[in-house]
């Protein structure tokens, strides 16, 4: 047993911190967690991931956006939606989600320290209680950093918490605006855009760069900018804000070309910042860089060898998903306990209406180092169950090696795309190839058909390119 009053401490109750100290717990070690009272389960459960993505339910739900196609577009399940409305099924599942991760440390016999964690020394942690003057020092072997990051606040933005807004203060606006800048055309921003955008505000989008989402599918990133100009977004590629001027009723924001956009609410979204800043990191021996964020190696050490970080505080790729198997992994090599390393194959999801999600290379990558491939491609209206949701515009492309017919990338736009980009990655993960997808057998009728018909759309261009060259 250690001199010290913990195997491992970690600082952060995020997916990343839960999963590092749920796998140490599991190895018989004592350990610690530390996180603020009203932070249980991190930003992913209280500010960032999940009352998102379930505020964009509840706006599919009470906007009837999905039945448009079958009941016509004037469709709606309430015809005047409040915050309140958004709000009351969001701050269930996050009080839910957060009981949850309390029962977890409780039944993993993980001890919960509330409070605010600073580094003493590189082996020492002080926690700032609740109460003023309420303060703990504890000793650990080990300790994990997991503390994320919260939304960054260009300085020359002057935030107000009421019509400029960053996208955490978004989810506590007190009306839905009738009109939204949203400044930057990252990840959040576009998902926030497409949530106001099916609320029925006008929303315009202003970008410094020349397009969004590069990292996706052009085509696929094509078809959701139609969509979201169907919803009557409006995008400003190329543009850069100048100044955002508000009143008591209203904001305009004047751009470097001299376009004044006024609108209810400017919504800023500018990456995002590492929460280290509270952490006395230098009693530790360690720095942030300018973003806040730490390096690791590829075990998730910093360089003090027996202090790892995990999840967003070390970038990219800063999901809720990736983190977590981050955390286990990190205990794990802490405590010398075989296991392999994150896969390379990742699926990653935008969570806009309608979803994006991919996995595997794009048609960009594999162009650009000269692989031979083919297009496979499925269309919702094409099958019976995209008929039935009354989703029409949704698709799903597969890339194939016409070399050996592997399975190199899927790609979906529309309904379930976050889910069904797993039956992809799972192909793939297996080294499997078009022919599983041509011989497998999908439940009718289902979305998961896509990848049949898109098999088989690849397959047969395989084979007319094969006559062609036989």
């Amino acid at each position: 047993m250690s001199e010290r009053d913990y195997d491992l401490i970690v600082i952060g109750s995020g997916p990343g911190g839960q999963k590092a100290a749920i796998a140490a717990s599991k190895l018989g070690k004592r350990v610690a967690i530390i996180d603020k009272n009203d932070m249980l389960g991190g930003v992913c459960v209280n500010t960032g991931t999940i009352p998102s993505k379930t505020l964009r339910e509840a706006v599919l739900y009470l906007t009837g956006m999905n039945q448009r196609e079958l009941y016509g577009a004037s469709y709606r399940v309430k015809q005047d939606i409040t915050i309140a409305d958004l709000m009351a099924r969001t701050r269930h599942v996050v009080d839910r989600e957060v009981q949850v991760v309390r029962a977890q440390l409780m039944r993993n016999h993980i001890d919960l320290i509330v409070g605010m964690g600073t580094f003493v020394d590189e082996h020492t942690v002080s926690v700032e209680g609740v109460h003023r003057g309420d303060r703990t020092t504890m000793s650990s072997d080990y300790i994990v950093i997991a503390t994320g990051t919260k939304p960054a606040r260009p300085a020359e933005v002057d935030f107000d918490a009421e019509r400029v807004l960053d996208s955490d203060e978004i989810l506590q606006m007190e009306s839905v605006p009738s009109s939204l800048v949203v400044v930057g055309a990252g990840v959040i921003g576009i998902e926030y855009a497409s949530m106001f955008a099916a609320l029925g505000t006008r929303v315009t989008v202003v970008e410094q760069r020349d397009n969004m989402l590069d990292f996706c599918d052009p085509e696929i990133v094509e078809s959701l900018k139609f969509h979201l100009r169907d919803q009557a977004v409006t995008f400003r590629f190329g543009e850069k804000v100048a100044s955002v001027v508000v009143s008591d009723k209203a904001t305009v924001t004047t751009l470097v070309s001299g376009k004044r956009i006024p609108a209810d609410a400017v919504m800023y979204s500018a990456g995002r910042q590492g929460l280290t800043e509270v952490l006395n990191l230098g009693a530790a021996g360690l720095q942030a860089d300018k973003r806040g964020r730490l390096s690791v190696d590829n075990h998730y050490r910093t360089p003090v060898e027996h202090i790892y970080a995990v999840g967003d505080v070390i970038g990219f790729p800063a999901l809720a998903a990736t983190s977590m198997d981050q955390g286990r992994l990190a205990a794990y090599h802490a405590f010398g306990e075989p296991a392999n390393e994150l896969a390379a194959l990742q699926p990653i999801g935008i969570y806009s209406i309608p979803e994006i999600s991919y996995c595997g290379a794009t048609e960009a990558a594999l162009t650009s180092s000269s692989v031979p491939y083919e297009v496979g491609t499925a269309r919702y209206r094409e099958l019976a169950r995209g008929q039935i949701t009354g989703d029409s515009y949704g698709m799903l492309k597969l890339l194939v090696s016409t070399v050996d017919r592997t399975l190199l990338g899927v790609h979906v736009f529309g309904t379930g795309a976050t889910d069904l980009v797993h039956i992809g990655q799972a192909v793939m993960g297996c080294g499997g190839t078009v022919d599983y997808l041509v011989d497998a057998v999908f439940n009718y009728p289902t979305l998961s058909e896509a990848y049949k018909v898109a098999a088989l759309d690849a397959t047969n261009k395989i084979r007319a390119l094969d006559r062609f060259t036989s």
